[in-house]
């Protein structure tokens, strides 16, 4: 019993000693792999920052190229007839869109939904006056009926949607 006492004596400090560097390289360990989670975090903020940056800009830029205020001066034919000016202007917000759709990557999800929300209802709006104009109209008959609903509209959902992307932008920076 005391050859069995002496070799637990002389192996505890031994088992003290290699608990406490256990420990000890364990909490390094935790400590070193927090660094370089923090340090990962802070490189992809600073590599997506930049492109986040760029695409609340392009998605603001989408917006008010969408506004069919800016749409139907920018895309006016006065000889045009209306059916085809309601086209004209269907296919042009949706190639905006088609053209940035790839913003939703950088942006957050709720700004990607007002963007495009936005342009479903532009599209309506669109639609509703293009509905109202028979055969013989002119493409100028489509944009004072659409100026007039937006009129009544009053906030198109091309500007909430830019003040709600101003907003979140503001957060980030």
């Amino acid at each position: 019993m005391d050859y069995f006492l002496q070799i637990i004596m002389a192996i505890a400090p031994a088992v003290i000693v290699f608990l406490t560097t256990a420990l000890f390289l364990k909490k390094q360990n935790e400590r070193e792999v927090l660094k370089l989670k923090l340090e990962l975090k802070k490189e992809r903020q600073d590599l997506f920052l930049p492109n986040r940056l760029e695409a609340y800009q392009r998605l603001v830029l989408f917006l008010e190229r969408i506004h069919p205020n800016s749409l139907i001066m920018r895309l006016h034919n006065p000889g045009l007839p209306a059916r085809a000016f309601q086209t004209e202007l269907i296919a042009a917000i949706r190639e905006e869109f088609d053209h940035n759709v790839a913003q939703q990557l950088f942006v957050t999800p709720q700004a990607w939904a007002m963007a495009k929300s936005a342009k479903e209802e532009t599209l309506k709006i669109i639609n509703i006056a293009g509905n109202q104009m028979n055969e013989l109209s002119l493409s100028t008959d489509l944009a004072s009926k659409t100026f007039e609903l937006v009129a009544e509209i009053g906030s198109l959902p091309s500007e909430i949607a830019v003040d709600f992307i101003k907003k979140e932008f503001q957060e980030i920076i």
